[in-house]
Formats: structure tokens, C-alpha cells, sequence
């Protein structure tokens, strides 16, 4: 195996963790409530820190899997989802997960030229990208079925799905917009 097939695991695998960071931070930060006994600001600036770092292994681990010979993807493989030949489900699933971040980066950036709103609207999209990359994580790579990579999908669903129960586990009132209304 070449230094770019490990290169490509790991970065994967790291985006996998960063990405469920950034959803569980999400999450917390929009109850309304404390976070991990941090300031609201602190809370943000690790949700938009561990977002930026997820983009970058992310990216990293695209661009390693299109140069690796062993990987063997091709450019249209990571814009078109599933029309891979190596297990073109979760290939595709990876691509589709792909696309989703690519348009939550993009919107981010256009924040404040789409409104409040429209960056809301498609920022939903992150409660899609994660179910959708973590399937790709446990479905594809030659790691699909070792047990470290296991357990840490196992952490990866416990964190997101705690971080979903303190979400929910009492009533929360909604936070107002920017302007004020509700």
C-alpha cells in the first residue's frame, strides 16, 4: 500500500470525527442553553473550527483518493454519486456526503449575501451529510469491517445521539432571529 492509501484512511476517518464534533457542537449550540460549560462564543468558535479543519481532511482526503492508483477514482466519481465502480453504494454515499459539505461551505461563505434565512434553510443540510458520510465510513475502504474503525463509528453515533437527547431532554424556547421576531 502507498503513502497516499494511508493518507486517504486517515483523513477520512478524522473528517468522520471532526464532522461528528461539528453536528454534536450544532446541535448544542442551538438549544439555547449553556454548552459544556462553555461561553456561547467558545462553543461557535469550535463549531466553526472543527468545521474548517473537517473541510480541509476532507479535501485531502478526496484529492489523495483521486491520485492514489490503488483507489482508482476517477474526477466524475466524486461529483456524480454512485456511478463508481468500487462499491458505487457507498462510493456514491461518500459523493453525495461530498456535495452536501461543498454546499454548506458555499452557502456559509455567501452568508451574508443569501440572509439568515437561506443560510438556515441549507444549513440543514449538515443533519443530512453526517447520517450520509457515516455510512459511506462504515460501507467502503478496506477498513470497513476492522474493529477500530467499528468502535469508532460506535463513538462517533454515541456522541451525535447524546448530543440529541440533551437537545431534546427539556423544553427549549426558540431562539429569535437576528431582527428579533421569533
Amino acid at each position: 500500500m502507498s503513502a497516499a492509501w494511508y493518507l486517504a484512511r486517515g483523513t477520512g476517518v478524522v473528517s468522520l470525527v471532526l464532522l461528528t464534533i461539528v453536528v454534536a457542537v450544532g446541535v448544542a449550540t442551538r438549544s439555547g442553553r449553556p454548552a459544556f460549560g462553555l461561553p456561547r462564543f467558545a462553543v461557535t468558535a469550535v463549531h466553526r473550527n472543527a468545521s474548517l479543519l473537517a473541510v480541509v481532511l476532507l479535501a485531502i482526503h478526496v484529492g489523495t483518493l483521486l491520485i492514489d492508483p490503488y483507489a482508482r477514482l476517477r474526477l466524475i466519481d466524486v461529483v456524480l454519486p454512485f456511478i463508481g465502480n468500487y462499491r458505487p453504494l457507498w462510493q456514491g454515499l461518500g459523493t453525495l456526503a461530498l456535495d452536501l459539505v461543498i454546499a454548506l461551505v458555499v452557502t456559509s461563505l455567501l452568508r451574508h449575501r443569501i440572509g439568515l434565512r437561506g443560510w438556515r434553510a441549507v444549513h440543514w443540510l449538515a443533519y443530512a451529510a453526517w447520517p450520509v458520510a457515516f455510512l459511506h465510513g462504515l460501507g467502503t475502504g478496506t477498513d470497513a469491517g476492522q474493529l477500530w474503525l467499528r468502535g469508532t463509528a460506535v463513538l462517533c453515533a454515541a456522541t451525535v445521539l447524546a448530543a440529541l437527547v440533551w437537545r431534546l431532554s427539556t423544553r427549549v424556547p426558540a431562539l429569535s432571529t437576528v431582527d428579533g421576531r421569533r
